[in-house]
């Protein structure tokens, strides 16, 4: 047996009598490897030389990621234990604080490479940036579609090199980012602003671009949600949505960014839990889906890295089975991680029990179980130390990352009215601001030298902040005040930007596509003249003359 095996019991009671001291308890930081690389140095004889010696559990274990419980690294000892799990996914309800969050991935790591067959675990988040954002610290850029409005990948770049720089420090190695979804949909209620636009080379672009930074940062990225969650007026969250296109349609606008990634040999591919029956008749959302999976992803586009399923817990993938026989098809289908299975119990189970009684082959099991190790070799996981959670408190949120979000920022902001010249507003010029983010606005707005008035009675104008006013009477009924005081009004919409359609007769329009602070800071110095708007739009406008590229200056 070896030695690997041997010592991992006694691994387990010293690292569980360590975390049980609490975050106190840590030990210092190494520069040592946790650990145990395999004798070859090539990733794939590597990856065969570990599955060697892994039980089927262990095997079934790697296949899954689910959520964390607590703060510390000893509530999910036992979990560990039990399960062995490829990896975790943080929430907010995990997160604290940076050198908490340090200590938990070190803890988590430790507890791993100290139990069964000793594998590292891929320990993820979902860090989008802009309305997607777990972490409770760090530098926050804004959403997808601000970045796509900047039309300059560098933008995309720097919004993961600098996340990676973050989540690295953080002992965090992979993000379930970027969405390569085009938004084609301006009802789509959950991918929106999520997505940098509406034009399938822009969005296969700029998730490149963002997937290769993450990559040299030492960070998995993953690009979601295949084969494309961008036409879609159903949440999958609550409900299974469906997309009724042709192939040749599909082929056209959602499966370009795809193509890219998989071109770039992209880390991993998240799936979607859409129903597209033009692609695959068997009934079963993409997730469940051999046709959409090992038919297109893997055979057509020859794809072979690593495949998550979308969370398990949402209502799109638990229309027509049980917790168990859901983890079993998604492998069936060609999936290799199931991410947040609700049960982790009946999921391990269930995809056990398919192997031992012969319906999912342990070839198949292996296939998976192979990417999966292939991955965190490749990406330096045996080869990590633990990372130091004062270091990390220093450089998560540093001066200069937050700097590098505000270029971002500054750069999105797209004018798309600007009737008779009414901005820039000049210094000392009045100004009423009202509506979502009016106390941020205000404030950036006085720092730059305007006055702020109490009411739209005789200011020079007044900005409303609207965010989805489209579907809002409320919103709207703000903008319609502010237009009966006289004053020219200009809305910052911090949401998608087809909000204008709805909103006529205004003398400014900015779309800032995010309501992060760097973008209400944004929006503030392109009216006071600060900074030259430069956005242009990443989508169509529908009920208007406004089309993918428009955007004014000063």
């Amino acid at each position: 047996m070896p030695l690997r095996r041997l010592l991992a019991p006694v691994g387990v009671l010293v690292l569980l009598l360590t975390t049980a001291c609490g975050a106190g308890g840590q030990p210092p930081a190494s520069d040592e490897p946790r650990a145990e690389r395999p004798e070859s140095a090539d990733p794939e004889a590597g990856a065969a030389e570990l599955l060697a010696d892994m039980s089927l559990e262990e095997k079934v274990g790697q296949l899954l990621v689910p959520t964390l419980a607590g703060t510390t690294a000893d509530e999910n000892a036992a979990l560990i234990e039990e399960y062995h799990p490829g990896g975790f996914i943080y929430f907010p309800e995990n997160l604290t604080g940076a050198e908490q969050i340090a200590e938990m991935s070190n803890g988590l790591q430790d507890l791993a490479v100290g139990s069964g067959a000793g594998v590292p675990l891929l320990l993820g988040v979902d860090q989008e940036q802009g309305m997607v954002a777990r972490l409770p610290v760090g530098a926050r850029f804004p959403d997808a579609m601000a970045v796509g409005a900047t039309r300059d990948p560098e933008a995309a770049a720097s919004l993961a090199s600098t996340t990676a720089a973050e989540l690295s420090a953080l002992g965090i190695n992979l993000d379930y980012a970027p969405v390569a979804d085009v938004n084609v949909n301006p009802g789509n209620p959950v991918i929106g602003i999520r997505s940098f636009g509406a034009d399938p080379a822009l969005v296969g672009e700029f998730a490149v671009a963002e997937a290769d930074a993450f990559e040299a940062g030492g960070v998995v990225p993953v690009a979601k949600h295949f084969p494309g969650h961008g036409d879609t007026d159903v949440d999958s969250h609550t409900g299974l949505p469906v997309i009724d296109k042709s192939r040749e349609e599909w082929e056209r606008v959602d499966l370009p960014p795809f193509v890219q990634a998989v071109e770039a040999d992209i880390d991993m591919i998240m799936t979607a839990h859409v129903l597209m029956p033009q692609l695959d008749d068997s009934g079963e959302p993409a997730t469940l889906s051999p046709g959409v999976i090992t038919g297109i992803l893997r055979e057509e586009l020859g794809y072979d890295g690593v495949v998550s399923t979308d969370a398990l817990n949402m209502e799109g993938v638990r229309q027509s089975h049980d917790d168990g026989e859901v983890a079993v098809l998604a492998v069936l289908a060609g999936a290799d991680q199931l991410l947040m299975p609700p049960d982790l119990d009946a999921a391990h189970g269930a995809v056990t029990a398919a192997v031992e009684e012969g319906r999912i082959t342990e070839e198949r099991l292996d296939e998976s179980v192979l990417r999966i190790l292939r991955l965190k070799l490749r990406r330096g996981l045996y080869d990590a130390a633990p990372v130091d959670p004062a270091a990390a408190a220093e450089t998560v949120g540093s001066a200069d990352h937050q700097a590098a979000a505000q270029r971002v920022a500054d750069a999105s902001v797209t004018l798309l009215r600007n009737e008779g010249g009414v901005l820039p507003l000049g210094e000392g010029a009045s100004v009423h601001v009202t509506g979502s983010g009016a106390d941020q606005i205000g404030a950036a707005l006085e720092d730059l030298g305007l006055a702020l008035a109490g009411s739209a009675a005789g200011a020079d104008a007044v900005v409303v902040g609207t965010n989805g006013a489209r579907g809002d009477a409320e919103q709207k009924g703000l903008v319609t005040r502010a237009q009966a005081s006289g004053a020219p009004v200009v809305v910052v919409a911090q949401g998608t930007p087809y909000d204008i359609g709805e909103l006529p007769g205004l003398d400014g329009y900015l779309a800032t596509y995010s309501s992060v602070d760097v973008s209400l800071a944004a929006a503030a110095r392109v009216i006071a003249g600060e900074v030259n708007p430069s956005g242009r739009l990443p989508v169509d406008i529908p009920g208007t003359d406004l089309a993918f590229g428009d955007g004014l200056g000063y």
